[in-house]
This record gives structure tokens, sequence and C-alpha cells, in this order.
């Protein structure tokens, strides 16, 4: 398979978290719903740490990641989220090893 995975944690300033939603909700959320190569992408809230989100994305390909990634839009995105981040977000990309079907 040659699909791509990445699992990301972000971790917001203390009490920062919803503002980071909503950033990530103008940028992200609208590109990754109108991009087919995202064949999935889950967007949760940690149910035992109020400021960090975990991400799991899954893309048809390598190059599929970077194209995302190399939009005009990602470099305002990032600034904006500087404003409310405590760190940059942890990375860690994957290849896709097997998936249920309809997952």
């Amino acid at each position: 398979m040659s699909k791509t995975a990445l699992f990301v944690r972000h971790r917001a300033q203390p009490g920062r978290r919803d503002e980071f939603v909503r950033v990530w909700e103008k940028y992200v959320k609208p590109r990754a719903e109108a991009n087919p190569a995202h064949e999935a992408y889950f967007f949760c809230l940690d149910a035992a740490d109020p400021d960090v989100v975990g991400v799991f994305q899954l893309y048809s390909s390598p190059e599929a990641l970077r194209e995302f990634l190399s939009g005009a839009w990602y470099a305002e995105y990032m600034r904006e989220v500087a404003q409310v981040v405590a760190a940059p977000p942890e990375i860690l990309p994957a290849s896709l090893y097997w998936a249920k079907p309809g997952a």
C-alpha cells in the first residue's frame, strides 16, 4: 500500500484549546473536507488533557500529503495557530499496513 498516515498531537496554551479548534476549523477542516486525497481524517479532543488535540489523517499517497501541506494557505494557518499553541505539534508519519474495510 502506498497510503500515508499522520498521527499529530497538538498542545494548546493552557485554556486555549477552543481557540485552536476555531483556527483549525477556519483553515484545515474545509480543505480536508474538499480534498479527495484525504481518505480519513479524525480530529479528536483529548479526554484526559483539556489542552491537547489528537489528529489522525490518511492520505492516498505520500505525494498527496506533500501537496496538501504545500498550499499557500498553510503558512497563514501556521502563523495564526502559533498564537495559541504551547509548542510545535508532535508529528508521527506512518505507512498504512492494514485497515479494516469500510474504515
